[in-house]
């Protein structure tokens, strides 16, 4: 009998894989990549061809020993690493410490962890693919220059501790752009017009939105604009002029890639990208099922396709005929296009067996895999399911001066997929809820009831939630599938990034170093070149150009700005800023700091004396709750909020500066939001603008 080893990277996977192949075969884990570029050095030698200089990575020495070990007198190994370009650079890693020619066929891969999948790969092997290989150390090459070229300058021009990369440094920078945007957003004052209206002579009663007069949309820029209209109305007769009927269909979503899938669980789940990836390679990798053993339950998860088997598109077909009825099929198998970027090799992450029902299996599952689990089931299905379909209405209510007031209505027909799932949004979609409308004809009469003008004001661009920061990443082009989550990551880690009620911002820290990059290294941050970058990449995987030649395009313009930076950058001093607080220990004037949150007050005889404490801005402001001061405060991910000087005996705070003045409609505190003064309490409507030479003295700020 003939003896096998198979080479894995994970624990958990080859205890899945292991059930699938009997005894003949034995399963071992690499526990991730084997060897890798030094830590201490470059590791690349920009002068010699950009030669790489791999060593065995720290701590990996006792696994290689075993591997080697039970590598003598088998028949067969076979590298089994994940079906992607790390995946790939494992096995040519392995191939060479163990001796093994990479031509040989000694590679395997499958998309998933069933047996069907793995006992028919081992019938396939194939040898190790040397362009994947070679995309995956150009982009660990390139990585590399950046971070170990950049750092070292942001250690002594600016601060020990920083870093800067070719992904994480692109998404600082959107976050500071969005920042900007925000901080340079000049609010705009509109207004809205609602009419409450019935039917002349019977009880049907609606709601209709000013549209406009004689056709022609108007927009309602002040109170005084629609007061105007709204008098002039008051005497007028209104008829409704028109009543259009009509259907529409909502389709579903895609299965979801590693980025849609993230997006969701962020906003379904409230999971971290980080969370999710987690909880998804368990999902892939295997998970202990009773009564089946280790079983992985999805495909592989980073992936940016959006296609699906034969095989699992007409498993869903069936699933939903059983399920729900013919009704629920579309006309045809639904296939969805992949963008050109798109990596095509790998399905999308679906379900590896439609038997193991979330349901079924729930008790075998933590809570937070059982919840993932569920939404790429339930994604899955309903992006195999028919359209949802509904009725639409539209009626115009017109008087006799042209003023145009509609109405829409819409109905739910059939549920089609959203029976099971919908996707989720940053914001809902108001047009998608039913909102039926009682019976109206044309030629009616209208009576109002009442005209409900509202003031409304323009937002600025929200702030880059995770979910939102992984889509723009994806729609610009920046990085793939498996960087969006360690890129994050990073970037919060660092200082550069705060987060604080799922939205992120930048740092003071992430601003400075945001500069520096703007400033000497613009191709770096650049997002065009950034996305081009990953086009060469994807050239090197398909064969079609050198990666040496990628790697020493970028060098050869990199190289001029290192240059550049190193000798005319200026030293960046934060100057520590001198309060007039004294330190009680020693009586020195403390110093302000600044950290990856923010800043704080140190004594500057550090280190003989080690006292720090946080800083007290007081806002003038009393609190309502306490008589206490309201401070201006720093949270503990470095964003400002205004808390009591009480807390924790007392628990006011706000995000907003709070105003010295109360709302002359209802006596709560007034805040300062934007370009206006509003009210504090969320269920009173009062505001205004502030002064602009109140502005400029910073009153209110």
């Amino acid at each position: 009998m003939s003896k096998n080893l198979v080479i894995v990277e994970s624990p958990a996977k080859a205890k899945t894989i292991k059930k699938f192949l009997g005894t003949n075969y034995e399963v071992m884990a690499s526990n991730g990549h084997v060897r890798d570029l030094p830590k201490s050095q470059l590791g690349i030698d920009v002068d010699n061809d950009y030669e790489p200089k791999y060593i065995t990575i720290r701590g990996k020495g006792d696994i290689i020993a075993k591997l080697k070990k039970d590598a003598k007198g088998v028949d067969h190994i076979y590298l089994a690493t994940d079906p992607d370009r790390e995946g790939e650079a494992i096995a040519w890693h392995l191939a060479y410490i163990l001796k093994i020619d990479p031509n040989e066929k000694v590679r395997i891969t499958f998309h998933e962890i069933t047996k069907s999948a793995v006992v028919s790969s081992v019938k396939k092997p194939r040898a190790v693919d040397i362009d994947l290989v070679d995309a995956q150390q150009t982009r660990r090459f390139i990585d590399r220059i950046v971070g170990y070229s950049i750092s070292p300058i942001l250690w002594k021009k600016v601060k020990k501790g920083l870093s800067a990369g070719r992904v994480q440094s692109v998404a600082v920078r959107m976050i500071c752009d969005r920042e900007d945007e925000i901080n340079a957003f000049v609010q705009e004052e509109y207004w809205t017009l609602a009419m409450k209206g019935q039917v002349t002579g019977s009880d049907n009663i609606f709601e209709a939105m000013f549209y406009g007069q004689n056709n022609v949309k108007m927009e309602l820029a002040s109170k005084e604009q629609t007061d105007a209209i709204v008098e002039h109305m008051k005497k007028a007769d209104f008829t409704i002029t028109s009543v259009k009927k009509g259907t529409k269909t909502r389709s579903p979503a895609a299965p979801f890639t590693t980025s849609t899938l993230q997006q969701d669980a962020a906003r379904k789940l409230n999971f971290t990208t980080k969370k999710t990836m987690m909880l998804a390679q368990q999902l892939y990798e295997g998970v202990d099922i009773k009564g089946s053993g280790s079983t992985g339950l999805v495909t592989y998860i980073r992936t940016d396709s959006k296609r699906i088997s034969d095989d699992a598109a007409n498993a869903a077909k069936q699933y939903i005929l059983d399920q729900y009825g013919e009704s629920y099929l579309p006309s045809s198998p639904r296939i969805y296009k992949n963008k050109s970027s798109a990596q095509d090799a790998h399905e999308a992450i679906r379900p590896t067996d439609l038997n193991l029902q979330p349901e079924l299996i729930k008790e075998s599952l933590s809570r937070d895999q059982y919840r993932l689990y569920k939404l790429i089931w339930e994604r899955f299905i309903a992006s195999q399911m028919a359209n949802a379909e509904y009725d639409t209405i539209r009626a115009e209510i017109t008087d006799q001066d042209g003023y145009i007031f509609r109405a829409n209505g819409l109905k739910t027909t059939f549920k089609g997929f959203i029976k099971i799932y919908t996707e989720g949004r940053d914001e809902e979609d108001e047009d998608e809820k039913d909102s039926e409308l009682p019976q109206l004809n044309e030629g009616d009469k209208v009576s109002v009831l009442q005209f409900l003008p509202k003031q409304n004001f323009t937002q600025p661009p929200a702030r880059y939630n995770e979910a939102s920061l992984v889509k723009a990443l994806e729609d610009n082009g920046i990085g793939r599938p498996s960087t969006y989550s360690p890129t994050i990551s990073t970037i919060i880690s660092r200082g550069y990034v705060g987060k604080e009620k799922k939205t992120l911002f930048p740092t003071d820290l992430g601003k400075i170093v945001n500069d520096v990059m703007l400033h000497y290294f613009p191709e770096v941050v650049n997002l065009t070149f950034t996305a081009s970058l990953e086009e060469r990449f994807d050239d090197v995987e398909e064969g079609t150009v050198q990666w040496k030649k990628v790697v020493d395009d970028f060098y050869k313009s990199f190289s001029v700005a290192l240059e550049n930076a190193q000798e005319n950058m200026d030293k960046i001093e934060i100057p520590d800023e001198v309060s007039d607080v004294i330190c009680e220990k020693c009586g020195r004037n403390m110093v302000v700091k600044l950290s990856r949150t923010g800043k704080f007050l140190a004594c500057p005889g550090f280190p003989e004396c080690r006292n720090t404490k946080p800083i007290i801005v007081e806002t003038g402001v009393d609190c309502p709750k306490c008589n206490g001061k309201i401070l201006e405060k720093k949270s503990k991910k470095g964003r400002t909020y205004f808390g009591c000087e009480n807390h924790p005996e007392c628990d006011f705070f706000l995000f907003d500066r709070p105003v010295n003045e109360k709302c002359p409609k209802c006596s709560s505190l007034l805040i300062h939001k934007y370009s206006n003064i509003k009210c504090s309490n969320q269920e009173c409507d009062y505001i205004r603008k502030v002064e602009k030479d109140k502005q400029d003295q910073g009153e209110g700020q």
